[in-house]
């Protein structure tokens, strides 16, 4: 009886994908009232399907049935009833009940049948057929598509429609976590629009194979080893046996810092100022995700520059601390959350202190990222106060033109939010600008540029050549000669891409400002997304260049270079040595 039963799984799996697709089809087209009831309809289907295919699920493998998995079907399940009562209730009077008439509840249980089915696929990866630095490229791509096409469907605008052009360059910047954009995103697209820009911005940040590998995790409890070797390179997990565990930190932190901010957010903002809680509430989620991961797209037709944001200080500064940490990446995050808790157990048991010995729990990468981003962050903020004092801080007094300037230090770093007119900015401070923009954030972060490892270890590399030394040495540690290698490969890549594309730009729009053109360039390399507001202004051909610039930004011009050529074998001889002239 058991084996006539599992036919309910592909159903329950393949009408949840429909289910899916009627929702977009619903959301991004307008239809009569009685295509509206056979959704509704449809929709109730998948629902009980689901229920059903869990019901089997169970009753197939009670056995070895899991605390955390139970929970999340039993919250399912609870959370598929509310749906339905809802629905019905608010049908009867929907004027009574207008949170409960929203359709997102139902919408949100198709959702997570999808996601249960789904994750109960196997999907093994071979790397004979996509190695590792293949399937991240194609994922991003796959996405990046996907959303463009989402983003023209007629209801995504507000009336104007959408060229594919400037819909892939949104969804491109979006994916990517740029912020510039060719369109304003609070005015030209629907709410269906910004979730879609929301959604984009979510899974560009952490990236689909990230939530595809934990979920399917999650609910099976195990992975092949082919598996985790690929998530092990995707992830840089130094040990494959932790790779679920990485995976587990990275959507808990993302997810509880981008909570606490939106909460945070929400209730800095005036009230009165928004029609509904729920607008409210869509704009605190909405720019606590963007924040995160260091997109920089704002429902505000002028950032943050808008009056009403411009002088709220408070905002100002959970949206710094917000991208900080987004910015930082989630191995030093973790890292740090780690360093905390044992100076908390030292304080709390002074005697085992001083027993043991002194453990290296802050790592070596830890170390140099803290101290890279403090350090270029303090001078940032310094120069920028003293340049712009009198200049884009003028309208700022006291406090205010302290968050301002650490504001705009901090924010060239790939976060792309404005507190000013960048357009406005001293010449001296647009150069300070492009500096930030290359070294960009973190490694393993949601932001972009060549890193700060990387601008560190080319600092490092310079000191140790200056001394006469033949190693790189800091914090009582040797810096390996392949991630010296890999950096200037970085840096090397990098200046070649942003230089190909401003004589690109110059070629197709040689009339624009130079400056403005190299400003566009290295933020879109560096998934910044401060502009000096040429970018709705420029041509096609431009605005594809932007693209390629943003893609390569995001994925790494190296992973790219490694998805493409074959891995050499290991030899067993070594050439003679010779050294080049260098100076």
């Amino acid at each position: 009886m058991k084996a006539t039963l599992t036919w309910i799984h592909p159903l329950a799996l393949w009408a949840s994908v429909v289910g899916i697709f009627a929702f977009l089809t619903e959301s991004g087209f307008a239809h009569p009232d009685a295509t509206q009831r056979i959704i509704d309809g449809y929709y109730f289907f998948v629902l009980t399907a689901g229920v059903a295919s869990l019901g089997v699920r169970y009753f197939h493998n009670f056995e070895r049935l899991e605390r955390k998995v139970f929970v999340f079907d039993l919250l399912t399940v609870l959370f598929t009833l509310f749906a339905v009562v809802t629905f019905f209730v608010a049908q009867s009077a929907p004027e009574s009940y207008p949170l409960l008439a929203r359709s997102i509840w139902i919408h949100t249980a198709v959702a997570l049948v999808f996601v249960r089915e789904i994750s109960e696929v196997n999907l093994n990866y071979r790397r004979t057929f996509l190695n590792p630095a293949q399937l991240f490229v194609v994922s991003f791509v796959s996405v990046i598509l996907l959303g463009a096409l989402l983003l023209m469907l007629p209801r995504a605008t507000a009336g104007q429609g959408l060229t594919f052009v400037d819909a892939l360059f949104t969804a491109t910047s979006a994916v990517c976590v740029t912020g510039l954009i060719v369109v304003d995103t609070g005015s030209y697209f629907t709410s269906f629009g910004q979730s879609i820009i929301l959604t984009l911005i979510q899974v560009g940040g952490l990236g689909i194979l990230t939530f595809a590998s934990y979920f399917s995790y999650f609910f099976k409890g195990g992975s092949t080893y082919e598996n985790q070797l690929v998530l092990s390179d995707l992830t840089n997990s130094n040990k494959i046996g932790e790779v679920f565990l990485v995976l587990k930190y990275v959507i808990l932190i993302t997810f509880g810092v981008e909570l606490l901010a939106g909460l945070l957010i929400y209730f800095t903002l005036d009230a009165g100022s928004y029609p509904t809680v729920g607008d409210r509430v869509f704009f605190a989620a909405f720019h606590s995700i963007s924040a995160f991961c260091n997109a920089g797209f704002s429902t505000l037709g002028s950032g943050l520059y808008e009056p009403e944001f411009r002088y709220n200080y408070t905002l100002q500064l959970i949206i710094i601390v917000t991208f900080v940490l987004g910015g930082l990446g989630f191995p030093i995050v973790s890292n740090v959350i780690n360093y905390l808790r044992y100076l908390l157990r030292n304080l709390l048991h002074p005697r085992r202190r001083a027993a043991t010995h002194a453990p290296w729990v802050l790592n070596l990468n830890s170390r140099v990222t803290l101290v890279t981003t403090f350090t270029i962050s303090a001078v940032a903020f310094v120069l920028f106060y003293v340049l712009e004092y009198n200049n884009t801080l003028a309208e700022h007094d006291g406090v205010g033109k302290v968050v301002t300037a650490l504001f705009g230090a901090t924010t060239p770093r790939t976060a792309g939010f404005n507190t000013i007119d960048n357009a406005a900015m001293l010449f001296p401070t647009t150069m300070m600008v492009f500096l930030l923009m290359w070294i960009g954030a973190s490694p393993a972060s949601t932001g972009g540029g060549i890193k700060t490892s990387t601008f560190a270890i080319a600092i490092l590399n310079v000191v140790s050549l200056a001394r006469g030394e033949e190693r790189i040495e800091v914090f009582r540690r040797e810096i390996s000669n392949l991630s010296v290698r890999r950096s200037f490969a970085v840096m090397a890549l990098s200046l070649l891409v942003i230089g190909l594309a401003v004589m690109a730009i110059t070629f197709f729009d040689g009339g624009t400002d130079l400056r403005s053109i190299a400003f566009e360039c290295f933020s879109a390399y560096s998934t910044v997304g401060l502009s000096l507001g040429i970018t709705g202004g420029l041509s096609i051909g431009s605005k594809m260049v932007l693209i390629a610039v943003m893609f390569f930004g995001r994925v790494g011009m190296l992973t790219i270079l490694v998805s493409v050529y074959r891995k050499s074998s290991m030899q067993s001889y070594r050439y003679p040595t010779e050294e080049l002239t260098i100076n």
